[in-house]
């Protein structure tokens, strides 16, 4: 543990919690949340697994809301407080490292656990010896006309890798010693799983599936301004592509583009150009493959994506623009 966090450590105890060894340890890193971590902790009474073979381990990083108060009623987690956010990749490196558990199953506070997630994530860790587990994660089946809002924010995972989202996996905590957690340098919530894992990998631990093993994540609508500011968490992206060279094998156009919206619009902005300075409008077609990428060519697919481009494309030009100026900043092109 470096010096930093052993300090952040004493600033308050942990509390709560059984005495008995747990098998397996549930850590959450939680940030004024406290609604949606509320329905996350009612998820945890209703595991399968014995209560006395798993604790559940909450780190309040710093939150304002109710989150404090929710805590203190809860008799079954054990709890570290923040004084001030230190972000996720902090939050849940103390979480893992307080817990007793023989595997660490991390989840997120906007998330929601089936009854038998743990029972799922044992099973395969019995099968599986020393891998990483991964989870199945949906969108949180009480939300989904929230979907309908383009800016409509959630988490889906139905296969292994290749980010391994801190919502739904599961570590053995020798492993998590092995390469020592969380990159606490990581100040965003944002990569942070994805770099603990691709370390974890290259030991050559492996990783498998436990589709059983389920999430729910919620399905969040954020306004246009909400999520031009949330482009801003994305700029470590570079960084994490530019550390884990395999990782570009997960992104279109080669691995040199995160998004495939990206990089159609790229495609796009240039026809245009290219037509405005010649004045060969045949480049216009450029623009083609980004108008009919999310709802295809038929007219009510067109309408709809008509009404929801403007909002889409400003989100995809401030992306872009995070991840140009992570570029030039690290001299690695990653779009």
């Amino acid at each position: 543990m470096d010096e930093s966090l052993a300090e952040s450590r004493t600033l308050g105890k942990p509390t709560g919690g059984n005495a008995a060894t747990p098998l397996i340890s549930v850590v959450v890193a939680t940030h004024n949340r406290a609604g949606r971590l509320k329905k996350l902790l009612r998820s945890f009474d209703e595991q399968t697994v014995p209560p006395d073979e798993f604790e559940v381990i909450v780190v309040d990083d710093g939150s304002t809301d109710e989150t404090d108060r929710l805590l203190s009623e809860n008799r079954t987690a054990i709890v570290i407080r923040n004084e001030f956010a230190e972000g996720p990749a902090r939050a849940r490196q103390k979480g893992w490292q307080t817990a007793r558990g023989q595997f660490i199953a991390f989840t997120d506070d906007d998330c929601r656990a089936d009854s038998r997630w743990l029972e799922f994530l044992l099973k395969a860790h019995r099968a599986n010896p020393g891998v990483i587990v991964q989870g199945r994660t949906q969108p949180e089946p009480e939300e989904t006309l929230r979907l309908a809002n383009p800016l409509a924010r959630t988490i889906r995972v139905d296969a292994l890798g290749p980010f391994f989202q801190t919502c739904n996996v599961s570590y053995p905590r020798a492993l998590l010693e092995e390469v020592g957690g969380f990159n606490s340098r990581i100040p965003l919530p944002s990569c942070e799983d994805a770099d603990l894992a691709m370390r974890a990998l290259a030991t050559g631990c492996g990783a498998v599936f436990a589709d059983e093993a389920v999430i729910s994540h919620a399905i969040e609508e954020q306004s246009l301004s909400e999520a031009i500011v949330a482009a801003n968490r994305w700029a470590s992206m570079v960084a994490l592509v530019a550390e884990h060279r395999d990782l570009r094998k997960a992104f279109p156009w080669r691995g040199f583009v995160w998004r495939e919206t990206h990089g159609r619009l790229i495609l796009a902005l240039l026809g245009i150009g290219i037509a405005t300075l010649s004045r060969r409008r045949l480049f216009l077609l450029w623009v083609v493959p980004y108008l009919t990428l999310r709802n295809g060519w038929s007219p009510r697919g067109i309408s709809k994506t008509a009404a929801a481009l403007p909002k889409l494309t400003l989100v995809d030009i401030a992306e872009l623009t995070v991840l140009t100026r992570a570029s030039i900043r690290t001299r690695r092109l990653f779009l």
